[in-house]
């Protein structure tokens, strides 16, 4: 149900959110948009009857693909390549994981418009990512129109690296290149995070937050929200496995881009191009109703197809638009 008032503001994070009835939701579905408005995050169980015998299928296709001696017990599992992008193009039940269309329908009720999964990252191991929002990576205009999914495919131990969460960080600013003092259009980085690392560390500083493993079963999920502050845990016992499943979404009618290499402010955006995944179809970036011309984004340059004027022309526009 889109807000009339604030349609282009997520649902579950709308200002108007405590007068929101929930009425079209289930008793279920309603502690999930709570839990998200309120801490940025909510688990819940995978509703796929299936989802076993997938995650057995997925370590069984992916595992050869990491340099990991799974069948020794006592051998390092960190070493080597850790993570897999985009396994459902090669990868049914990967893909399948993605799409599942109980989880669509329910981010596109949290959210007031259609959901669709574009990217995935398959882990064999934590991650012991550095705390981060996942803002810096993709974004939307009207902002806040992307979430993701974690999925665990086994049980996580507290030595296995947990993924960790920043309990109420999405209410935090989005943290961005102009608040940070730094140009991104056209820069080249070797981490998209780097940047803004010390900006999400006084944050967490300044609001006394802690940062809590989640310690999942395997087959529940955690959604949680654009700018939630997340990461993974160090892990202490290097023999452990820790199976995951990250599937990122975005939400029809927005323009999609990447705002670590943007410069939102002087109208200069990586644009992305985004095929929805669960039926191959391109989503063209839109701004209420109406396309726009689509760059294709490089970190190493300005994106493909844009002149050095056109981009911010554009931007200029949807500047004009907002006023009116």
């Amino acid at each position: 149900m889109t807000n009339p008032v604030f349609p282009g503001v997520p649902r579950i994070e709308s200002p108007l959110f405590a007068q929101d009835s929930l009425a079209d939701l289930t008793a279920t579905e309603q502690v999930i948009a709570r839990d998200l408005n309120t801490h940025g995050f909510a688990v819940l169980d995978f509703p796929d009857p299936d989802i076993e015998a997938r995650i057995e299928r997925i370590k069984a296709n992916l595992g050869p693909r990491f340099d990991i001696p799974f069948g020794d017990r006592a051998a390092d599992k960190t070493r080597g390549e850790r993570r897999v992008q985009d396994g459902w193009k090669f990868d049914d039940d990967v893909r399948a994981i993605a799409s599942n269309p109980q989880m669509l329908n329910l981010l596109g009720k949290l959210y007031g418009r259609a959901a669709f999964p574009f990217q995935t990252l398959n882990f064999p191991v934590g991650t012991q990512q550095a705390v981060h929002s996942d803002s810096v990576h993709f974004s939307s205009l009207p902002e806040r129109f992307m979430c993701g999914i974690w999925l665990a495919m086994e049980d996580v131990a507290a030595g296995a690296g947990p993924l960790f969460y920043v309990r109420g960080s999405h209410r935090w600013p989005i943290v961005t290149n102009a608040m940070i003092g730094r140009r991104g259009f056209g820069e080249e980085l070797n981490s998209a995070q780097d940047p803004f690392a010390e900006a999400w560390k006084a944050l967490c500083r300044a609001n006394g937050a802690a940062q809590e493993p989640f310690l999942a079963r395997k087959g529940q999920a955690l959604i949680w929200t654009a700018n939630l502050l997340h990461g993974g845990s160090p892990q202490t016992d290097p023999t452990l496995t820790r199976w995951s499943q990250v599937t990122h979404y975005f939400f029809d009618d927005c323009i999609y881009y990447t705002p670590a290499f943007s410069d939102e402010c002087i109208g200069k955006l990586a644009l992305r191009d985004i095929v929805a995944i669960h039926d191959g179809e391109a989503r063209p970036n839109r701004y209420l109703g109406e396309g726009i011309e689509a760059g294709h984004y490089s970190k190493n340059a300005r994106p493909k197809g844009l002149s050095k004027d056109s981009n911010s022309g554009l931007f200029l526009n949807i500047l004009k638009a907002l006023r009116n």
